[in-house]
């Protein structure tokens, strides 16, 4: 009996086990079970969930056989790269397998789903030139004096009927579950559009918009740190106030506006001629804007200030309440 086999079986009479059990088990070692668990997963016969020193590994529904709905080889690989699905207890799955569970989720047929989800992934990403989606004119359509000379964000926090996109995904959970593996991977993909805006927009300067919920692992700690940039950092804070009130809490754009008036203090007092000021997500854009503001009434740019956030709302500027 092969160990796949035996693997397969104590998991069919136990439930669930660790790496170490099954080990001590099989009279294996740690490394030779990791191997084989690897492979179990990779197959789709068994699933894990926790993550060290306590992981978990489970028989998984999930069974990709013949059976499985029929993708084109096209719609396959546009489904890998850009599809992303977290189970209800947490458990990732990319691509087409996290497509079709979550098609089983909803009752939803897989093929005919697969064509309307590459079909309204087109339409937003339509709005894309060179992997950036420019929101300059939302902008100026929100705000009556505006900083920025231009705002462009990554992608779209989420879309029509298949909620947020993959990179919204990520984003979510990595501040969510403090995830520091999943935010230098985020760093790590977008690292080099950051790049080449930089190099095409001429920046001397970078600000990281600092967060306003208190965290161990920061998100936007961890990128600056990720990725690793040779221009200066302009020193941007979040002022200390009695009852911290995150801008996603606030529905009205006055409120907004006010609320990163009054809590983003810039502290930098040295002159930068291009300036390009990084957020996690837009919503309103009002914090982006009022800082690029307070950097210009403070004379500190002798260029031109631009803005770039991780995601961004399609509608408008939309409040995104959960990042």
């Amino acid at each position: 009996m092969t160990t796949k086999l035996k693997i397969l079986q104590y998991l069919n009479r136990k439930g669930e086990t660790t790496g170490n059990e099954l080990s001590n088990h099989l009279g294996l070692s740690d490394r030779a079970i990791r191997k084989q668990l690897k492979n179990l997963i990779e197959e789709g016969k068994i699933s894990k969930i926790g993550i060290p020193p306590k992981v978990y590994y489970y028989l998984s529904e999930r069974k990709m056989t013949k059976d499985t709905p029929y993708l084109d080889k096209n719609t396959e690989e546009f489904i890998n790269t850009n599809y992303l699905y977290i189970s209800p207890i947490g458990e990732r799955l990319d691509g087409v397998a996290g497509f079709v569970e979550w098609c089983k989720k909803t009752n939803q047929s897989v093929e005919k789903t697969a064509k309307n989800y590459v079909e309204t992934i087109n339409k937003y990403y339509k709005f894309k030139r060179h992997g950036l989606i420019n929101g300059t004119l939302k902008l100026k359509n929100t705000f009556q004096r505006t900083g920025l000379e231009k705002l462009y964000y990554l992608d779209f926090y989420s879309i029509d009927r298949f909620g947020k996109t993959k990179l919204g995904q990520m984003l979510l959970y990595a501040k969510q579950s403090q995830n520091k593996a999943l935010m230098k991977e985020i760093s790590t993909n977008i690292r080099p559009k950051i790049m080449r805006l930089i190099k095409k927009l001429n920046i001397t300067s970078i600000g990281f918009i600092p967060p306003t919920v208190k965290r161990q692992f920061q998100f936007m700690k961890e990128l600056q740190k990720n990725l690793r940039l040779d221009q200066n950092i302009i020193t941007i804070s979040k002022a200390k106030i009695p009852y911290m009130t995150p801008q996603k809490t606030l529905t009205k754009l006055e409120d907004r506006i006010e609320n990163a008036k009054k809590t983003i203090i810039v502290e930098d007092n040295n002159k930068h001629k291009n300036i390009l000021l990084i957020d996690d997500a837009v919503g309103s854009g009002a914090t982006l804007n009022e800082t690029a503001l307070q950097i210009k009434r403070k004379k500190l740019c002798t260029g031109k200030i631009y803005g770039l956030a991780i995601v961004g709302s399609f509608k408008g500027f939309d409040v995104i309440s959960e990042v």
